[in-house]
């Protein structure tokens, strides 16, 4: 039976690299009989929490009202999210990282969400994979915290050009990844 996954992307270049792994997770996750839902953050409207711990109080999850109110139903209703983003600066890229503070909201909300399996899809410039912990590492602990499961990740260090990921096995390794699910 399929699952419903949730896919959270944080590059601002659609035809970037970790978007490109996103593509092959996603067409091999369908094929899988997944249902999939895609939100590209970068393109949407989103603002960072505000830290007012008024989630939920008017209706919806966040009471400044942005894009992150209809990703917050998806992720509820969501067997597996997963996070794709290159790193920025050693860490996660601002795009994406507003949609991780704002799940905040779930704890505030006192809305379950623990048992939820989550992935990571994830590549950077330098060819340390050691970079590629300022994703990683930030979701891992944010996941323990709210009860996930990590699925599986997919590091690819040393892309950096549009298109340098297809000299390497990220494509595949996202499709893999996908078959774990």
């Amino acid at each position: 039976m399929g699952k419903k996954i949730v896919v959270i992307t944080g590059s601002p270049r659609k035809n970037g690299n970790s978007f490109k792994m996103t593509e092959a997770f996603i067409q091999r996750a369908e094929a899988l009989g997944h249902t999939v839902t895609r939100f590209d953050a970068a393109f949407k409207e989103l603002g960072g929490c505000h830290a007012c711990e008024t989630c939920y109080s008017k209706g919806q999850p966040c009471t400044f009202d942005d894009d992150f109110n209809t990703i917050a139903p998806a992720i509820l209703e969501a067997d597996v999210v997963v996070f794709s983003t290159p790193v920025y600066w050693y860490s996660i890229p601002a795009q994406i990282k507003c949609v991780i503070d704002k799940m905040f909201c779930f704890v505030v909300g006192g809305k379950d969400i623990a048992g939820k399996g989550y992935a990571v899809i994830t590549c950077c410039e330098e060819e340390d994979d050691t970079v590629l912990d300022g994703v990683t590492v930030p979701l891992a602990r944010s996941a323990e915290l709210i009860k996930w499961h990590l699925v599986g990740e997919v590091r690819v260090p040393g892309v950096l050009k549009v298109g340098d990921i297809d000299k390497t096995d990220g494509c595949k390794q996202a499709e893999a990844l996908a078959e774990k699910i």
